[in-house]
């Protein structure tokens, strides 16, 4: 087996542990109001929900990281099936409590033109309660397969969200919620465009 498998294969069974440390609820269902929150996108301009939920529903993915082969799967479908988002007047929004630099080399794996946020102080993660820290013991297996979690997130520390996926509508309720523990299982395009 080529290295670069059995050191995939290893990471998603280390990664099965933290499953049973998330909170295994989502905060806000179909019907919820949820709060409004500002940020800084990739481009470096000011994001604020509730003024973007003007013009239309609002998609809002929580990842993990660059180096999340699902997230990059799932931003990778999202941006090949954006037309048919925006065709429904959705607008896509990403948050990660990775750096900068680490939203730079999700763009390049990726292609993600769609806005993506970095949760400067996990302020996003904790409003929509995503948020967990891994393990000491799993951040040092991790870094033994060269995933660095820490220096990723910088100042946000060990610290992951539940890659939940939230529709939420121009009256700032929720459409449609997609908030499953284990980091493999995501929201579908299918799903997303049927609840637009």
């Amino acid at each position: 087996m080529n290295k670069r498998i059995q050191a995939f294969f290893v990471i998603a069974l280390l990664s099965l542990s933290i499953c049973n440390a998330q909170n295994p609820n989502s905060n806000f269902n179909p019907g919820d109001i949820v709060p409004n929150f500002t940020g800084t996108d990739q481009f470096n301009k000011p994001f604020e929900l509730y003024s973007t939920l003007e013009k239309g529903p609002v998609v809002l993915i929580f990842y993990r990281g660059y180096w999340c082969p699902y997230c990059n799967k799932q931003l990778s479908q999202l941006e090949d099936s954006l037309n048919f988002i925006t065709q429904k007047g959705g607008t896509v929004i990403a948050v990660t409590p990775e750096q900068p630099e680490g939203i730079e080399k999700t763009i390049k794996k990726t292609g993600s033109s769609f806005k993506i946020i970095h949760d400067k102080d996990l302020k996003i993660m904790n409003l929509y309660k995503v948020g967990f820290s891994i393990s000491e013991s799993l951040n040092k297996q991790y870094q033994k397969h060269g995933i660095y979690v820490e220096r990723n997130n910088g100042s946000n520390g060990p610290n992951l969200p539940v890659p939940a996926t939230y529709i939420i509508g121009k009256d700032q309720k929720v459409l449609y919620t997609f908030y499953d523990p284990d980091y493999r299982k995501r929201a579908t395009v299918g799903k997303i465009l049927d609840n637009l």
